[in-house]
């Protein structure tokens, strides 16, 4: 009798992964990310028409809308906590993770399983939705330039949203607590935007707000007077605003006086430099947060 072989190691790591995907599914989480994605777009797309009939102008073409236009910090803050939840406090809730371990999968599979489950239903849903928003844009806005630059968008907001997939996973990983997890990083998200918008407007240390996850302080671009913001949520808006404008400086001011109004400029800084260090910062957190929720499982103690 010839003796039993294991599965190969990409076999294994392929079946949790259809597992997560299935069970994403099943949750109606998947589909709920699409109807999203959906609302989200059409509104973007509707409320420019809505509101140029209510006053009777035609509305102007925009052939750079298509690039342009993003899903936002609140976007990625939602699609990362639908995504990423219950991914590993949902196991230990409701007690699935045994099971699972029973199989020849080590945690440190299941973790890297989940994550590229994660990938995957987010970049499915990302590449509808810039799809969608493409198409509404040809119609709504006229023919679309720069379309080849909407994959760069894309990689940008699927780089932003795992910012905060880290940070619900670490939650929940820790407290293994599904509610815990949606509102601890729905607590951090929160604070980190009201913050960042009251030390961006009035402090002159707005320049620390580049290295904590968000909008980041607000600039100008100073080729077109544009708004620019330095956080991690800004990286895909950054990356084509560094494609057109590759050589622009951002110029940073803060309030000085209400009454009467009067801004004083802080500083200025490439936007080449602003786009890098929000990757690199981005991605700090992502590896940290990923580590700890990673060794969080990895010790967690499992009662059958």
């Amino acid at each position: 009798m010839s003796a039993k072989t294991n599965p190969s190691w990409s076999t294994r790591f392929w079946a949790v992964v259809q597992y997560e995907l299935l069970w994403n599914i099943r949750k109606k989480k998947f589909l709920g990310m699409i109807i999203v994605a959906f609302v989200f777009a059409t509104l973007g797309l509707a409320l420019p028409v809505i509101l140029s009939n209510a006053v009777g102008q035609p509305l102007s073409q925009n052939p750079d809308y298509a690039v342009s236009s993003g899903i936002g910090a609140f976007g990625f803050f939602l699609f990362a906590l639908v995504t990423a939840m219950n991914s590993i406090s949902g196991e230990f809730e409701s007690g699935t993770i045994v099971p699972l371990l029973t199989k020849p999968v080590s945690r440190t599979m299941v973790f890297l399983s989940k994550l590229f489950a994660m990938f995957i239903i987010l970049l499915m849903t990302y590449t509808v939705l810039f799809l969608y928003t493409t198409i509404g844009a040809t119609i709504v806005y006229g023919p679309q330039n720069n379309l080849h630059l909407v994959s760069l968008s894309l990689l940008g907001s699927i780089i932003s949203t795992f910012v905060w997939i880290a940070i619900v996973l670490a939650i929940g990983s820790l407290s293994k607590s599904s509610l815990l997890a949606a509102l601890g990083a729905f607590g951090i998200f929160l604070a980190l935007l009201i913050s960042a918008q009251i030390v961006s407007a009035f402090s002159e240390q707005a320049w620390i707000l580049a290295y904590v996850p968000g909008s980041g302080a607000s600039g100008t671009l100073e080729s077109i007077g544009g708004g620019v913001s330095t956080g991690t949520d800004y990286i895909a808006a950054n990356l084509i605003n560094y494609i057109f404008h590759p050589s622009s400086n951002v110029t940073f001011y803060k309030i000085e006086t209400l009454i009467p109004f009067q801004m004083v400029e802080l500083y200025t800084e490439p936007l080449s430099l602003i786009l890098l260090r929000s990757i690199t910062v981005a991605s700090a957190y992502i590896l940290a947060f990923l580590f700890i929720s990673w060794y969080a499982l990895k010790r967690a103690q499992i009662l059958e």
